[in-house]
């Protein structure tokens, strides 16, 4: 603990804190507040037995082997082992204690920060990295934990060991004791040098650690692993990474070379320390200034005072790395969400339901509204507001309506869709649901009523089983193969060995594209949504996974409101309504016929890719 404490860094203790965060931390304590307090009780009683064996070998070597009364030695050596078994029941009561504060608020943290997160908008997780965001529900919050376990026993326990052990042997002996506490210094200089280059070499550990880590994540993926396989060389990818692994290794080995000095520089002094204790002390005892039995009473408190004192000398640094680490996991926690429930939100019911926007306009936020720069890999200062995508798009979809939105990239057709689920919050309009402003409506009712699948549709790394059941947990074996019947992929699973239990693989990449999009239409008929979002659900797939999938949308679109951005044009001829967004704005309206009639954008793209097509053939 010792060595820890002088490795970290010591700038951190110039930090200012936010007002408030120690009385927020002290929140966060108040539900442990009896355990504390007993953990505290039983700390100091632990620093008290420090000098007792010491003072009790003083008596039994002066007034009982000196004076040869053997039954003093005797229950002096027998209290000796009784302080040995409290001290290590006290042990682990401590530990017990500590355990538990601890890792209850870590539970707590975790829990919270966790929770939070989730509530963050889409364009948080764009920008936030992963690693960051992660270390925040990992090495902060346990940093933050250890402010109430290790940082405050340390603390109360080193400091009452150096005032009760400095006033027993001041009062053993005060010239032995100032002639010992003068070699500290002789310490405390070199350990000052030592560990400003430990916390120098640390910092660089982690972050050499973390760029391998990061190599090998990128790498290890199916995604990585394949764009290395298809356009990198093996030779070099191993090269680098010997080089980086290399650094790594040359890093530690400073490290270690480091520690083991401090550690050589702690046991020379407090030997050096005992050497005078016993030169000085032996020659006074022999002139009969000092008794053997305070003699060795001073060399054992010795031993226990310079841990103690050093560690204190470092107390500011450790205290504050611990607040923090808090003052971090505050940073996520008061980052509100843009997107959130109002107050008075009601439950959307279930049912049929029309979709509409009105007048809508829509800038995305920029980086300070979503995100912190401590969570972003490469943070960029964004002062310029970010422009409109969207100007007064006005449009109604009918119940049980198919409308296609259909236009140029980047258009705004996918920050229609996102709209529609509240992903974002519409700058000026509204966007209704049911006939209700969906701002008005819970979030969770509002996801329960449409389902989304999108161009790449995500799986977790889990069975096929929980892939769809996480749509709805409650249902039932027939209900899923129902689902996958529905989507046209029922035979496929059956004829795996495992069915069901089938892993699909990291992002579902031992399937391919279209049995993908397929699983994904299945999730989406076992959620049962009152309105369907497909977002170019069908781009990207070969000629019969088209089929196949098409096929799977006809049973999902069935009897629901929809809105599909569509690629093909192809596929929306049949669309009840069909938008053409460009620049976005909706700047043509209709069906297919009436808009090819109409000879405007939506017939130049059509005729655009239907020639295109032709050429192919």
């Amino acid at each position: 603990m010792t060595l820890r404490s002088f490795t970290r860094d010591s700038s951190v203790a110039d930090t200012k804190l936010a007002p408030g965060t120690v009385r927020r931390i002290a929140g966060y304590a108040s539900p442990y507040r009896l355990s504390i307090v007993a953990f505290l009780i039983l700390t100091v009683m632990d620093a008290l037995l420090v000098v007792a064996s010491p003072l009790i070998l003083q008596k039994l070597i002066d007034d009982g082997v000196s004076a040869g009364n053997q039954q003093l030695v005797v229950g002096l050596a027998l209290l000796v082992a009784g302080i040995a078994f409290v001290d290590a029941a006290l042990s682990l009561f401590l530990r017990w204690y500590s355990s538990r504060i601890g890792e209850g608020l870590i539970y707590d943290l975790r829990s919270q920060v966790f929770g939070h997160v989730l509530t963050m908008p889409v364009a948080f997780f764009t920008r936030t990295q992963t690693g960051a965001l992660i270390s925040r529900l990992n090495n902060d919050v346990i940093g933050a934990q250890q402010a109430f376990t290790t940082t405050l026993s340390s603390v109360v326990s080193n400091g009452i060991s150096v005032v009760v052990v400095t006033i027993a042997m001041f009062a053993l002996s005060w010239p032995i004791t100032l002639a010992s506490l003068a070699l500290l210094p002789v310490f405390l200089v070199p350990a000052r040098y030592v560990g400003r280059r430990l916390a120098s070499l640390t910092r660089e550990s982690m972050q050499l650690n973390a760029d391998m880590s990061n190599t090998m994540t990128e790498r290890f993926n199916v995604a990585g692993a394949l764009l290395v396989k298809l356009f990198g060389n093996p030779t070099t990818e191993e090269e680098n990474f010997r080089r980086s692994a290399s650094q790594v290794a040359d890093v530690g080995v400073r490290i270690a070379m480091a520690s083991r000095v401090f550690f050589t520089a702690l046991v020379l002094v407090a030997a050096l320390a005992t050497a005078l204790v016993y030169g000085v002390g032996g020659v006074l005892a022999i002139n009969g200034t000092l008794t053997v039995g305070t003699l060795v009473a001073l060399a054992a408190l010795l031993g226990r005072l310079y841990g103690p004192l050093t560690a204190m000398a470092n107390v500011r640094v450790d205290v504050m790395t611990a607040l923090v680490s808090f003052e971090r996991v505050f940073e996520v926690l008061d980052l509100a969400p843009m997107v959130a429930d109002a107050p008075d939100a009601v439950v959307l019911p279930r049912g049929p339901k029309s979709v509409e926007l009105e007048d809508v306009g829509f800038a995305y936020p920029t980086a300070d509204q979503v995100s912190l720069a401590s969570l972003e890999s490469v943070a960029r200062v964004e002062s310029a507001p970010t422009g409109a995508v969207l100007r007064s798009v006005s449009f109604r979809a009918e119940t049980g309506q198919l409308v296609a939105l259909v236009g140029p990239s980047g258009a705004g057709k996918t920050t229609i869709t996102s709209l529609v689920s509240r992903l974002f919050d519409v700058d000026t309009g509204r966007v209704l649901v049911g006939g209700r402003d969906v701002r008005e409506v819970t979030q969770q009712s509002l996801h329960d009523s449409i389902g989304v699948v999108t161009q790449d549709a995500h799986l977790f790394h889990d069975t096929i089983r929980v892939n769809l059941a996480y749509a709805r947990p409650d249902a039932t074996e027939d209900e899923l193969w129902d689902a996958l019947a529905g989507a046209q992929i029922a035979a496929l699973v059956r004829s795996l060995p495992d069915g069901l239990d089938t892993v699909v693989g990291d992002r579902g990449h031992r399937l391919s594209g279209g049995e993908k999009q397929r699983l994904a239409i299945a999730r989406l008929l076992l959620k049962g949504p009152d309105v369907v979002v497909l977002d170019e659900a069908t781009a990207h797939l070969d000629s019969e996974s088209e089929r196949l999938v098409q096929a799977a949308l006809e049973t999902a679109l069935e009897g629901r409101t929809s809105l599909v951005i569509a690629h093909r044009l192809s596929t929306v001829r049949s669309a009840d309504l069909i938008l053409v967004v460009d620049g976005g704005t909706v700047v043509e309206r209709g069906g297919h016929q009436e808009l090819m009639a109409a000879g405007g954008l939506y017939a130049e793209l059509y005729r655009t890719q239907f020639s295109a097509q032709a050429e192919a053939r």
